[in-house]
Protein backbone atom coordinates (compact mmCIF):
# COMPACT_ATOMS: atom_id res chain seq x y z
CA UNK A 1 0.00 0.00 0.00
CA UNK A 2 1.31 3.26 -1.12
CA UNK A 3 2.48 5.79 2.09
CA UNK A 4 2.14 8.75 -0.18
CA UNK A 5 0.34 11.67 1.63
CA UNK A 6 -2.93 12.75 -0.38
CA UNK A 7 -1.31 15.01 -2.38
CA UNK A 8 1.46 13.59 -3.95
CA UNK A 9 -0.88 10.42 -4.28
CA UNK A 10 -2.71 13.04 -7.05
CA UNK A 11 0.70 14.06 -8.24
CA UNK A 12 1.53 10.71 -9.16
CA UNK A 13 -1.81 9.94 -11.10
CA UNK A 14 -1.72 12.88 -13.12
CA UNK A 15 1.95 12.55 -14.21
CA UNK A 16 1.49 8.76 -14.99
CA UNK A 17 -1.64 9.54 -16.82
CA UNK A 18 0.57 12.14 -19.28
CA UNK A 19 3.54 8.88 -19.66
CA UNK A 20 0.17 7.26 -20.78
CA UNK A 21 -0.23 9.63 -22.86
CA UNK A 22 2.99 9.76 -24.64
CA UNK A 23 3.51 6.02 -25.52
CA UNK A 24 5.85 5.43 -22.39
CA UNK A 25 5.64 1.79 -21.10
CA UNK A 26 6.77 1.35 -17.80
CA UNK A 27 6.99 -1.26 -14.55
CA UNK A 28 4.69 -0.57 -11.86
CA UNK A 29 5.75 2.59 -10.05
CA UNK A 30 6.09 2.82 -6.59
CA UNK A 31 6.99 6.14 -4.69
CA UNK A 32 7.99 6.40 -0.98
CA UNK A 33 8.95 9.45 0.50
CA UNK A 34 12.46 9.87 2.99
CA UNK A 35 14.01 12.56 4.51
CA UNK A 36 17.31 13.29 3.68
CA UNK A 37 19.58 11.06 6.22
CA UNK A 38 17.38 8.75 4.75
CA UNK A 39 17.88 9.26 1.27
CA UNK A 40 21.52 9.10 1.63
CA UNK A 41 21.37 5.87 3.58
CA UNK A 42 19.50 4.00 0.37
CA UNK A 43 21.75 6.01 -1.66
CA UNK A 44 24.98 5.02 -0.20
CA UNK A 45 23.65 1.57 -0.72
CA UNK A 46 23.36 1.93 -4.62
CA UNK A 47 19.39 1.90 -3.70
CA UNK A 48 19.44 -1.19 -1.94
CA UNK A 49 19.40 -0.58 1.28
CA UNK A 50 19.17 -4.42 2.19
CA UNK A 51 22.69 -4.82 1.00
CA UNK A 52 25.93 -7.07 2.32
CA UNK A 53 27.24 -4.79 5.70
CA UNK A 54 30.76 -3.57 4.21
CA UNK A 55 32.53 -0.63 6.06
CA UNK A 56 32.19 1.53 2.04
CA UNK A 57 28.30 1.67 2.45
CA UNK A 58 29.44 3.81 5.57
CA UNK A 59 32.04 5.93 4.37
CA UNK A 60 29.74 6.83 1.04
CA UNK A 61 26.98 7.49 3.45
CA UNK A 62 29.11 10.17 5.29
CA UNK A 63 30.39 11.72 2.14
CA UNK A 64 26.55 12.22 0.98
CA UNK A 65 25.74 13.62 4.53
CA UNK A 66 29.04 16.20 4.35
CA UNK A 67 28.32 16.86 0.75
CA UNK A 68 24.92 18.10 1.66
CA UNK A 69 25.92 19.49 4.70
CA UNK A 70 27.78 21.93 2.76
CA UNK A 71 25.86 22.73 0.32
CA UNK A 72 28.13 21.42 -2.52
CA UNK A 73 25.40 18.60 -4.00
CA UNK A 74 21.40 17.48 -3.29
CA UNK A 75 20.03 13.97 -4.11
CA UNK A 76 16.25 15.20 -5.57
CA UNK A 77 15.17 11.36 -6.37
CA UNK A 78 16.77 7.76 -6.48
CA UNK A 79 14.95 4.99 -8.48
CA UNK A 80 16.15 1.18 -9.18
CA UNK A 81 15.79 -1.31 -11.93
CA UNK A 82 13.26 -4.02 -10.38
CA UNK A 83 9.46 -4.65 -11.14
CA UNK A 84 7.82 -3.06 -9.97
CA UNK A 85 9.69 0.36 -9.80
CA UNK A 86 10.78 1.53 -6.55
CA UNK A 87 11.78 5.42 -6.15
CA UNK A 88 12.53 7.63 -3.43
CA UNK A 89 10.76 11.21 -3.06
CA UNK A 90 12.60 13.74 -0.79
CA UNK A 91 10.66 15.28 1.75
CA UNK A 92 10.74 18.89 1.63
CA UNK A 93 10.79 19.61 -2.17
CA UNK A 94 8.67 21.72 -3.60
CA UNK A 95 5.17 20.62 -5.41
CA UNK A 96 7.17 21.10 -8.85
CA UNK A 97 10.48 19.74 -7.59
CA UNK A 98 8.00 16.36 -6.88
CA UNK A 99 6.25 16.60 -10.16
CA UNK A 100 9.60 17.29 -12.32
CA UNK A 101 11.13 14.04 -10.02
CA UNK A 102 8.01 11.85 -10.65
CA UNK A 103 8.16 12.85 -14.38
CA UNK A 104 11.70 11.84 -14.47
CA UNK A 105 11.27 8.58 -13.01
CA UNK A 106 8.47 7.45 -14.94
CA UNK A 107 11.26 8.01 -17.95
CA UNK A 108 13.44 6.06 -16.05
CA UNK A 109 11.32 3.06 -15.02
CA UNK A 110 10.69 3.05 -19.66
CA UNK A 111 14.07 2.93 -20.23
CA UNK A 112 14.40 -0.02 -17.74
CA UNK A 113 11.51 -2.03 -19.33
CA UNK A 114 12.33 -1.35 -23.07
CA UNK A 115 16.20 -0.68 -23.47
CA UNK A 116 17.47 -4.21 -24.82
CA UNK A 117 20.75 -3.84 -22.42
CA UNK A 118 18.30 -4.03 -19.07
CA UNK A 119 16.28 -7.43 -21.02
CA UNK A 120 18.86 -9.97 -18.62
CA UNK A 121 18.26 -8.62 -15.57
CA UNK A 122 17.03 -9.74 -12.25
CA UNK A 123 14.16 -7.54 -11.24
CA UNK A 124 13.34 -9.22 -8.09
CA UNK A 125 17.22 -7.67 -6.93
CA UNK A 126 15.95 -6.55 -4.11
CA UNK A 127 14.92 -10.05 -3.18
CA UNK A 128 18.87 -11.49 -4.10
CA UNK A 129 20.35 -8.94 -2.58
CA UNK A 130 18.37 -9.53 1.08
CA UNK A 131 19.44 -13.45 0.40
CA UNK A 132 23.14 -12.29 -0.37
CA UNK A 133 23.35 -10.13 3.11
CA UNK A 134 21.89 -12.75 4.95
CA UNK A 135 24.99 -15.34 3.58
CA UNK A 136 27.52 -12.42 4.18
CA UNK A 137 26.38 -12.16 7.69
CA UNK A 138 26.90 -15.53 8.56
CA UNK A 139 29.89 -16.22 7.15
CA UNK A 140 30.75 -12.66 9.19
CA UNK A 141 29.72 -14.70 12.54
CA UNK A 142 31.57 -17.88 11.36
CA UNK A 143 34.77 -16.52 10.06
CA UNK A 144 35.47 -13.12 11.67
CA UNK A 145 33.92 -9.07 10.19
CA UNK A 146 37.47 -8.49 9.42
CA UNK A 147 38.59 -11.89 7.87
CA UNK A 148 35.09 -11.67 5.76
CA UNK A 149 35.10 -7.22 5.04
CA UNK A 150 38.99 -7.83 4.11
CA UNK A 151 37.81 -10.52 1.37
CA UNK A 152 35.19 -8.30 -0.02
CA UNK A 153 37.64 -5.79 -0.39
CA UNK A 154 39.74 -7.68 -2.59
CA UNK A 155 36.54 -8.22 -4.42
CA UNK A 156 35.02 -5.04 -5.03
CA UNK A 157 38.93 -3.54 -6.43
CA UNK A 158 38.18 -5.95 -9.28
CA UNK A 159 34.50 -6.30 -9.72
CA UNK A 160 35.62 -4.36 -13.06
CA UNK A 161 36.81 -7.26 -14.66
CA UNK A 162 33.48 -8.77 -16.27
CA UNK A 163 32.19 -9.02 -19.91
CA UNK A 164 29.47 -7.20 -20.73
CA UNK A 165 29.00 -9.34 -22.87
CA UNK A 166 28.34 -12.96 -21.08
CA UNK A 167 24.45 -11.62 -20.31
CA UNK A 168 23.63 -12.07 -23.88
CA UNK A 169 25.68 -15.15 -25.00
CA UNK A 170 23.88 -16.66 -21.41
CA UNK A 171 20.53 -15.95 -23.60
CA UNK A 172 21.28 -17.39 -26.42
CA UNK A 173 22.64 -20.35 -25.27
CA UNK A 174 19.46 -21.17 -23.35
CA UNK A 175 17.48 -20.84 -26.65
CA UNK A 176 20.12 -22.84 -27.96
CA UNK A 177 19.30 -25.99 -25.92
CA UNK A 178 16.04 -25.39 -26.58
CA UNK A 179 16.33 -25.60 -29.93
CA UNK A 180 16.05 -29.27 -32.22
CA UNK A 181 19.94 -30.23 -32.43
CA UNK A 182 21.41 -29.38 -35.62
CA UNK A 183 23.01 -32.64 -37.78
CA UNK A 184 26.36 -33.80 -37.02
CA UNK A 185 28.87 -31.78 -39.76
CA UNK A 186 30.68 -33.99 -42.01
CA UNK A 187 33.88 -35.56 -41.16
CA UNK A 188 36.98 -33.55 -41.82
CA UNK A 189 39.61 -34.16 -44.24
CA UNK A 190 42.76 -36.28 -43.58
CA UNK A 191 44.85 -33.96 -41.98
CA UNK A 192 48.29 -32.74 -44.25
CA UNK A 193 46.29 -35.08 -47.14
CA UNK A 194 47.04 -33.07 -50.76
CA UNK A 195 43.93 -33.34 -53.53
CA UNK A 196 44.20 -34.80 -56.43
CA UNK A 197 42.46 -36.56 -59.64
CA UNK A 198 44.54 -39.90 -60.01
CA UNK A 199 43.65 -42.38 -57.48
CA UNK A 200 46.69 -44.68 -58.54
CA UNK A 201 49.26 -41.88 -57.51
CA UNK A 202 47.86 -41.29 -53.80
CA UNK A 203 50.10 -43.65 -51.92
CA UNK A 204 52.79 -41.80 -53.70
CA UNK A 205 51.48 -38.44 -53.10
CA UNK A 206 49.94 -39.13 -49.72
CA UNK A 207 52.27 -41.56 -48.44
CA UNK A 208 50.30 -43.22 -45.25
CA UNK A 209 53.35 -42.68 -42.59
CA UNK A 210 53.21 -38.94 -43.68
CA UNK A 211 49.22 -39.07 -43.19
CA UNK A 212 49.32 -41.13 -39.78
CA UNK A 213 52.04 -38.45 -38.68
CA UNK A 214 50.18 -35.35 -39.36
CA UNK A 215 47.05 -37.37 -37.92
CA UNK A 216 48.72 -37.62 -34.37
CA UNK A 217 50.42 -34.29 -34.69
CA UNK A 218 47.15 -32.63 -34.79
CA UNK A 219 45.80 -35.77 -32.52
CA UNK A 220 48.12 -33.69 -29.72
CA UNK A 221 47.38 -30.47 -30.96
CA UNK A 222 44.18 -31.31 -29.97
CA UNK A 223 44.58 -32.78 -26.49
CA UNK A 224 46.71 -29.74 -25.74
CA UNK A 225 44.00 -27.06 -26.97
CA UNK A 226 41.56 -28.96 -24.75
CA UNK A 227 43.93 -29.49 -21.30
CA UNK A 228 44.82 -25.32 -21.91
CA UNK A 229 42.91 -23.36 -19.53
CA UNK A 230 40.64 -21.54 -20.38
CA UNK A 231 40.97 -22.71 -24.00
CA UNK A 232 40.51 -19.46 -25.56
CA UNK A 233 40.84 -16.03 -23.87
CA UNK A 234 38.50 -15.45 -20.83
CA UNK A 235 37.26 -12.00 -20.14
CA UNK A 236 34.99 -12.78 -17.53
CA UNK A 237 37.96 -12.81 -14.83
CA UNK A 238 35.64 -12.92 -11.66
CA UNK A 239 33.54 -15.93 -13.38
CA UNK A 240 37.17 -17.44 -14.50
CA UNK A 241 38.41 -17.05 -10.77
CA UNK A 242 35.28 -18.37 -8.94
CA UNK A 243 35.32 -21.68 -11.07
CA UNK A 244 38.83 -21.97 -10.60
CA UNK A 245 41.07 -20.21 -8.02
CA UNK A 246 42.07 -22.37 -4.92
CA UNK A 247 39.82 -20.41 -2.90
CA UNK A 248 37.44 -21.94 0.12
CA UNK A 249 33.81 -22.51 -0.35
CA UNK A 250 32.51 -19.10 1.52
CA UNK A 251 34.72 -16.98 -0.32
CA UNK A 252 34.03 -18.28 -3.73
CA UNK A 253 30.43 -17.78 -2.90
CA UNK A 254 30.90 -13.84 -1.77
CA UNK A 255 33.03 -13.65 -5.12
CA UNK A 256 29.91 -15.03 -6.97
CA UNK A 257 27.61 -12.29 -5.09
CA UNK A 258 30.22 -9.68 -5.88
CA UNK A 259 30.09 -10.59 -9.35
CA UNK A 260 26.66 -10.83 -9.37
CA UNK A 261 25.95 -7.37 -8.17
CA UNK A 262 28.36 -6.14 -10.81
CA UNK A 263 26.47 -7.58 -14.08
CA UNK A 264 22.88 -6.51 -12.58
CA UNK A 265 24.91 -2.78 -12.55
CA UNK A 266 26.21 -3.02 -15.52
CA UNK A 267 23.62 -1.81 -17.33
CA UNK A 268 22.86 0.85 -15.57
CA UNK A 269 27.26 2.05 -16.60
CA UNK A 270 26.36 0.90 -20.28
CA UNK A 271 24.02 3.60 -20.72
CA UNK A 272 24.11 6.06 -18.04
CA UNK A 273 23.78 9.31 -20.82
CA UNK A 274 21.45 7.23 -22.43
CA UNK A 275 19.06 6.69 -19.35
CA UNK A 276 19.50 10.63 -18.30
CA UNK A 277 19.26 11.82 -21.65
CA UNK A 278 15.91 9.72 -21.76
CA UNK A 279 14.50 10.37 -18.52
CA UNK A 280 15.30 14.25 -19.04
CA UNK A 281 13.59 14.22 -22.14
CA UNK A 282 9.96 13.17 -20.72
CA UNK A 283 10.99 15.00 -17.71
CA UNK A 284 11.08 18.25 -20.16
CA UNK A 285 8.05 17.27 -22.15
CA UNK A 286 5.84 16.25 -19.76
CA UNK A 287 6.17 19.56 -17.23
CA UNK A 288 6.25 21.85 -20.38
CA UNK A 289 3.68 20.77 -22.40
CA UNK A 290 1.16 19.40 -19.94
CA UNK A 291 1.55 19.34 -16.05
CA UNK A 292 3.36 23.14 -15.35
CA UNK A 293 1.59 25.99 -14.23
CA UNK A 294 1.89 29.56 -15.00
CA UNK A 295 3.31 30.30 -11.44
CA UNK A 296 5.71 27.30 -11.32
CA UNK A 297 7.66 28.50 -14.52
CA UNK A 298 10.70 29.89 -12.80
CA UNK A 299 10.87 27.63 -10.36
CA UNK A 300 10.87 24.46 -12.79
CA UNK A 301 13.54 26.49 -14.67
CA UNK A 302 15.73 27.39 -11.92
CA UNK A 303 15.88 23.25 -11.18
CA UNK A 304 16.37 22.13 -14.28
CA UNK A 305 18.79 24.72 -15.22
CA UNK A 306 21.30 23.77 -12.42
CA UNK A 307 21.18 19.74 -13.61
CA UNK A 308 21.96 20.80 -17.14
CA UNK A 309 24.89 22.93 -16.63
CA UNK A 310 27.68 21.18 -17.83
CA UNK A 311 31.29 22.79 -17.52
CA UNK A 312 34.07 22.56 -19.96
CA UNK A 313 35.81 19.55 -20.18
CA UNK A 314 33.21 17.46 -18.55
CA UNK A 315 30.33 15.24 -20.40
CA UNK A 316 26.87 16.30 -18.14
CA UNK A 317 25.11 13.21 -19.34
CA UNK A 318 21.89 14.89 -18.64
CA UNK A 319 22.75 17.46 -20.91
CA UNK A 320 24.03 15.10 -23.91
CA UNK A 321 21.31 12.56 -23.54
CA UNK A 322 18.71 14.81 -23.68
CA UNK A 323 19.74 17.09 -26.47
CA UNK A 324 20.74 14.42 -28.46
CA UNK A 325 17.22 12.53 -28.02
CA UNK A 326 16.08 16.28 -29.21
CA UNK A 327 18.66 16.42 -31.94
CA UNK A 328 17.30 12.72 -33.47
CA UNK A 329 13.72 13.58 -33.39
CA UNK A 330 14.38 16.84 -35.72
CA UNK A 331 16.43 15.16 -37.93
CA UNK A 332 13.68 12.35 -38.44
CA UNK A 333 10.31 15.09 -38.41
CA UNK A 334 12.78 16.53 -41.16
CA UNK A 335 14.15 13.69 -43.10
CA UNK A 336 17.81 14.37 -42.98
CA UNK A 337 18.88 11.24 -42.89
CA UNK A 338 19.34 8.84 -45.94
CA UNK A 339 21.59 8.70 -48.91
CA UNK A 340 20.48 11.91 -50.22
CA UNK A 341 20.91 13.57 -46.97
CA UNK A 342 24.93 12.52 -46.84
CA UNK A 343 25.60 13.40 -50.18
CA UNK A 344 23.61 16.96 -50.25
CA UNK A 345 27.07 19.42 -49.55
CA UNK A 346 25.06 22.45 -49.62
CA UNK A 347 25.15 24.54 -46.67
CA UNK A 348 22.02 26.39 -47.32
CA UNK A 349 20.15 23.34 -48.77
CA UNK A 350 20.93 21.49 -45.84
CA UNK A 351 20.12 24.07 -43.44
CA UNK A 352 16.54 24.54 -44.87
CA UNK A 353 15.94 20.46 -45.80
CA UNK A 354 12.71 20.13 -44.40
CA UNK A 355 10.71 16.87 -46.03
CA UNK A 356 8.17 17.21 -43.07
CA UNK A 357 8.02 13.69 -42.41
CA UNK A 358 7.17 13.90 -39.27
CA UNK A 359 9.21 10.03 -37.64
CA UNK A 360 10.96 11.54 -35.06
CA UNK A 361 8.93 10.10 -32.40
CA UNK A 362 9.19 7.11 -33.55
CA UNK A 363 12.88 6.97 -33.87
CA UNK A 364 13.77 8.47 -30.32
CA UNK A 365 12.07 5.18 -29.38
CA UNK A 366 13.52 2.94 -31.29
CA UNK A 367 16.95 4.05 -30.40
CA UNK A 368 16.21 3.75 -26.73
CA UNK A 369 15.43 0.33 -27.67
CA UNK A 370 18.57 -0.81 -29.58
CA UNK A 371 21.48 1.41 -28.23
CA UNK A 372 24.07 2.09 -25.50
CA UNK A 373 25.77 4.80 -24.79
CA UNK A 374 28.97 3.65 -27.04
CA UNK A 375 26.67 2.54 -29.92
CA UNK A 376 24.44 5.72 -29.64
CA UNK A 377 26.91 8.66 -29.93
CA UNK A 378 29.07 6.58 -32.72
CA UNK A 379 26.17 6.58 -34.68
CA UNK A 380 24.41 9.43 -33.68
CA UNK A 381 26.96 12.14 -32.57
CA UNK A 382 27.22 14.02 -35.53
CA UNK A 383 29.17 16.92 -37.19
CA UNK A 384 25.93 19.12 -37.29
CA UNK A 385 25.36 17.91 -33.30
CA UNK A 386 28.65 18.76 -32.30
CA UNK A 387 28.70 22.48 -34.24
CA UNK A 388 25.18 22.96 -32.44
CA UNK A 389 26.06 22.31 -29.26
CA UNK A 390 29.88 24.02 -29.55
CA UNK A 391 31.82 21.07 -28.32
CA UNK A 392 35.82 21.55 -28.13
CA UNK A 393 38.53 19.67 -26.51
CA UNK A 394 40.72 20.90 -24.08
CA UNK A 395 44.19 20.57 -22.87
CA UNK A 396 46.46 21.65 -20.07
CA UNK A 397 48.89 24.37 -20.57
CA UNK A 398 52.15 22.68 -18.58
CA UNK A 399 53.51 26.55 -18.49
CA UNK A 400 50.55 27.57 -16.43
CA UNK A 401 48.58 24.67 -15.00
CA UNK A 402 45.56 25.60 -16.38
CA UNK A 403 43.06 24.13 -19.01
CA UNK A 404 42.61 25.69 -22.25
CA UNK A 405 40.80 25.16 -25.42
CA UNK A 406 42.46 22.89 -27.70
CA UNK A 407 40.50 22.87 -30.97
CA UNK A 408 36.96 22.43 -32.44
CA UNK A 409 38.06 19.14 -34.56
CA UNK A 410 34.87 16.76 -35.01
CA UNK A 411 37.24 13.53 -35.67
CA UNK A 412 39.58 14.37 -32.20
CA UNK A 413 36.34 15.58 -30.16
CA UNK A 414 34.08 11.88 -31.34
CA UNK A 415 37.25 9.83 -30.79
CA UNK A 416 37.76 11.25 -27.10
CA UNK A 417 33.98 11.07 -26.03
CA UNK A 418 34.21 7.27 -27.72
CA UNK A 419 37.21 6.69 -25.39
CA UNK A 420 35.96 7.63 -22.15
CA UNK A 421 32.96 5.51 -22.81
CA UNK A 422 34.65 2.45 -24.51
CA UNK A 423 34.76 -0.09 -21.86
CA UNK A 424 33.83 2.83 -19.27
CA UNK A 425 37.32 3.99 -19.91
CA UNK A 426 38.77 0.79 -18.18
CA UNK A 427 41.20 -1.42 -20.12
CA UNK A 428 40.37 -4.46 -21.58
CA UNK A 429 41.39 -7.56 -19.21
CA UNK A 430 41.73 -11.34 -20.63
CA UNK A 431 42.94 -14.62 -18.61
CA UNK A 432 45.46 -16.30 -21.20
CA UNK A 433 46.30 -19.25 -19.46
CA UNK A 434 45.99 -20.64 -15.85
CA UNK A 435 49.19 -22.74 -15.78
CA UNK A 436 51.57 -20.38 -17.34
CA UNK A 437 55.20 -21.72 -17.68
CA UNK A 438 53.71 -24.81 -16.21
CA UNK A 439 54.12 -23.70 -12.77
CA UNK A 440 49.89 -22.54 -11.87
CA UNK A 441 50.53 -19.14 -12.49
CA UNK A 442 47.48 -17.16 -13.64
CA UNK A 443 48.42 -14.95 -16.86
CA UNK A 444 46.41 -11.99 -17.89
CA UNK A 445 46.37 -10.18 -21.01
CA UNK A 446 46.13 -6.16 -21.73
CA UNK A 447 44.73 -5.52 -25.00
CA UNK A 448 46.54 -2.02 -25.67
CA UNK A 449 44.06 0.79 -27.32
CA UNK A 450 46.54 3.11 -27.76
CA UNK A 451 46.88 4.04 -24.07
CA UNK A 452 49.53 2.54 -21.59
CA UNK A 453 48.09 0.81 -18.04
CA UNK A 454 48.76 3.54 -15.00
CA UNK A 455 51.26 1.81 -13.00
CA UNK A 456 49.47 2.04 -9.28
CA UNK A 457 46.26 0.55 -10.42
CA UNK A 458 48.27 -2.33 -12.21
CA UNK A 459 50.19 -2.82 -9.26
CA UNK A 460 47.12 -2.82 -6.76
CA UNK A 461 45.28 -4.92 -9.46
CA UNK A 462 47.40 -7.93 -9.24
CA UNK A 463 48.27 -8.01 -5.87
CA UNK A 464 44.34 -8.50 -5.36
CA UNK A 465 44.49 -11.03 -7.82
CA UNK A 466 47.36 -13.06 -5.96
CA UNK A 467 45.40 -12.98 -2.86
CA UNK A 468 42.72 -15.01 -4.70
CA UNK A 469 44.58 -16.95 -7.25
CA UNK A 470 47.33 -17.70 -4.91
CA UNK A 471 50.13 -18.06 -6.84
CA UNK A 472 52.05 -15.74 -8.72
CA UNK A 473 50.10 -13.51 -11.39
CA UNK A 474 51.30 -12.06 -14.25
CA UNK A 475 49.79 -9.54 -17.04
CA UNK A 476 51.40 -8.63 -20.76
CA UNK A 477 50.71 -5.18 -21.58
CA UNK A 478 52.41 -2.26 -23.82
CA UNK A 479 54.47 0.25 -21.99
CA UNK A 480 55.83 3.18 -24.08
CA UNK A 481 55.46 0.75 -26.97
CA UNK A 482 57.43 -2.05 -25.91
CA UNK A 483 55.72 -5.39 -24.97
CA UNK A 484 56.16 -6.26 -21.05
CA UNK A 485 55.09 -8.91 -18.76
CA UNK A 486 54.70 -7.64 -15.32
CA UNK A 487 54.44 -9.72 -12.60
CA UNK A 488 53.49 -10.44 -8.71
CA UNK A 489 55.21 -13.57 -6.88
CA UNK A 490 53.41 -12.39 -3.49
CA UNK A 491 56.25 -10.23 -2.05
CA UNK A 492 57.47 -7.78 -4.86
CA UNK A 493 56.40 -6.72 -8.22
CA UNK A 494 58.74 -6.87 -11.55
CA UNK A 495 58.65 -5.54 -14.98
CA UNK A 496 60.42 -7.59 -17.94
CA UNK A 497 60.42 -7.62 -21.65
CA UNK A 498 58.27 -10.16 -23.16
CA UNK A 499 57.65 -10.75 -27.07
CA UNK A 500 54.37 -12.43 -26.57
CA UNK A 501 52.46 -9.29 -25.04
CA UNK A 502 51.75 -8.54 -28.76
CA UNK A 503 50.07 -11.76 -29.56
CA UNK A 504 47.41 -10.99 -27.03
Amino acid sequence: MSSLPAVLRDLQAEIEGYAREFGLQYFTQLFEPVDYRQMCEIASYGGFPVRYPHWRFGMEYDHMMKSHTYGLSKIYELVINTDPCYAYLLEGNSLVDQKLVMAHVYGHNDFFKNNNFFAHTDRRMIDVMANNASRVRRYMDRHGVAAVEAFIDVCLSIDNLIDPWWPFRRAQQRESARAITEPEPPPAEEPGRLQHSRGYLDRYINPPEFIEAQREKRKKEEEARKRKLPQRPERDVLGFLMKHAPIESWEADILGIIREEAYYFLPQMQTKIMNEGWASYWHSRIMTTRALRDDEVVDYADAASGVMAMAPGQLNPYKIGIELFRHIERRWDKGRFGKEWDECDELVERDRWDRALGLGMKKIFEVRKLYNDVTFLDEYFTLDFCREQKFFTVKENRRTGRREIEGREFAKIKARILQQLTNFGQPFIYVVDANYLNRSELLLGHRHEGVDLQMEYARDTLRNLERIWRRPVSLLTVLDEKPKRIRFDGSEISVADEREAFRV
